[in-house]
């Protein structure tokens, strides 16, 4: 083999090391956060340095889907970004931190495609579900909402993002 061509297979396995490192340094896998979280609402407040945004606290309520089951919670949140309620039927991709009390919930970045932010939610579970219903924010048992996800093949730890069939559930 010529001298320049073992330098070029160096040269090669050196870049594509350097431009792997991005995604085993800070880069998140989603099959690490099996969990999904519908949010509803949230207020929040927004801390400044200089014109720059700190971080980012409040409070909120949302839905998480475990192993097929639904659970209402309320959340206390800080967040280097805006916290945003989920558009339509949309979950964010979540883990525990501390069963039952912690939650890291992966947020898009606004303006980079692809790219997420972490934000820890303290969660108090509930034993009902969230829904809207006629704009308001209401609670139901959740076997009844676990009902209306089976009927409309609503299942977002799966992709399943939006029901199907009438009458859809009034998840949103």
């Amino acid at each position: 083999m010529p001298q320049h061509a073992g330098a070029s297979c160096v040269f090669i396995l050196v870049l594509s090391g350097l431009l792997s490192i991005p995604l085993w340094a800070g880069g998140r896998s989603l099959a690490d956060y099996p969990l999904r979280v519908h949010v509803f609402q949230n207020s929040e407040h927004v801390h400044y340095v200089h014109t720059q945004i700190d971080v980012v606290s409040g409070e909120g309520r949302a839905n998480l889907f475990e192993n097929g089951e639904p659970r209402g919670f309320d959340d206390n949140f800080r967040c280097g970004d805006r916290m945003r309620t989920s558009p339509g039927f949309e979950t964010y991709p979540a883990r525990w931190k501390k069963k039952d009390r912690t939650l890291e919930v992966l947020l898009p970045q606004m303006g980079k495609p692809g790219a997420m932010e972490s934000c820890e939610l303290q969660v108090s579970m509930k034993e009902n579900t969230y829904y809207r219903h006629s704009g308001a924010l209401e609670e139901e048992p959740a076997a009844a909402f676990k009902e209306r996800m089976e009927k409309h093949k609503y299942d977002p730890e799966h992709g399943k993002n939006e029901p199907v069939g009438t009458g859809k559930p009034e998840a949103q």
